[in-house]
């Protein structure tokens, strides 16, 4: 009898999947840059406690630019620049000429100096209106948190205003001239006293700069910068002879900073003479500078 073989089951293989070779990484294919680790004591040391003055002076440049560019997307803060000098100067010039100097003609030397002073006080007013909206806004608070100096924000806006102060003169000079006014002075004594303007309504705008630091609200800011100009504009020799005022009157026109600029603007446009009233004014404007752009700083830098 024979005994029946046991089958055993095979199992079945599983196919092999051919394995694909590895290519070399090419040296065009971009890899993960490794992650760069950064030593603190090394940034530390690598950093300064102040910046220097070139830093200062580029930062302080890039705010200027920064109010430029302010300026020509708001036109509307060009119109004291614009339009004040043309209309103040032919008010003034047909209203009071007959009645002060007999003719508009004999009253334009007298006028024309006292209306550019009027024009850069009314313009460097805007300074610490224009401040103190920015303080307000929360813009100053963005730049407490940027590695710049303190100063850069507050210089930077003085530094732009020159040219409002410049573009002020010329327009009124233009116009003085446009209405019959010849400045005997020529074109350097005419210089000179655009200059001067310029340099005049930039230290007093450091005045106007302090009030914006301190001042609650840009409306207060404006009402005592009004206050301020008035009295420093027609309570000078800018558009009356000071010796037809009263005595009393005559003592505050004699020591009043704007008289000194009238006068000297006059000596310059209309007899090309640097005489001792040149000089008068460039001391009241240091003056000025040396007592209120310390104030205004020390001000700002509370705030800071």
């Amino acid at each position: 009898m024979t005994t029946p073989s046991t089958v055993t089951p095979t199992t079945p293989t599983t196919p092999t999947t051919p394995t694909t070779p590895t290519t070399p990484a090419s040296p065009l294919t971009p890899t993960a840059p490794a992650p760069r680790r950064i030593d603190p004591s090394a940034a530390v040391t690598g950093t300064t406690p102040r910046n220097s003055f070139r830093e200062t002076w580029v930062q302080t440049m890039a705010m200027a630019w920064r109010a430029l560019k302010k300026m020509r997307r708001k036109p509307e803060q060009f119109f004291d620049v614009l339009i004040q000098p043309l209309l103040f100067t032919a008010m003034f010039a047909f209203i009071f000429g007959g009645a002060i100097s007999g003719s508009v003609a004999d009253y334009l030397p007298v006028l024309i100096p006292g209306i550019l002073a009027q024009t850069a006080l009314t313009v460097c007013m805007a300074t610490g209106v224009q401040l103190r909206e920015d303080m307000d806004k929360g813009v100053f608070d963005r730049f407490k948190s940027l590695p710049i100096a303190r100063i850069a924000p507050l210089a930077g806006p003085m530094v732009a205003d020159l040219i409002r102060y410049g573009i002020a003169s010329v327009l009124t000079l233009v116009t003085g001239l446009a209405i019959g006014y010849r400045p005997g002075g020529g074109v350097l004594g005419c210089v000179g006293g655009v200059a001067l303007t310029v340099f005049a309504g930039w230290s007093l705008a450091w005045i106007f700069t302090w009030l914006g630091t301190v001042a609650r609200s840009a409306q207060s800011v404006q009402g005592i910068s009004m206050m301020i100009m008035f009295p420093l504009t027609f309570l000078s020799n800018a558009f009356v002879p000071a010796e037809t005022l009263p005595g009393w009157l005559q003592a505050f026109v004699k020591v009043n900073p704007v008289s000194h600029v009238v006068s000297a603007v006059r000596d310059l446009f209309n007899d090309g003479a640097v005489t001792a009233e040149v000089g008068w004014a460039v001391i009241g404007c240091v003056v000025v500078i040396a007592v209120f752009a310390p104030l205004a700083v020390r001000s700002y830098s509370r705030k800071m």
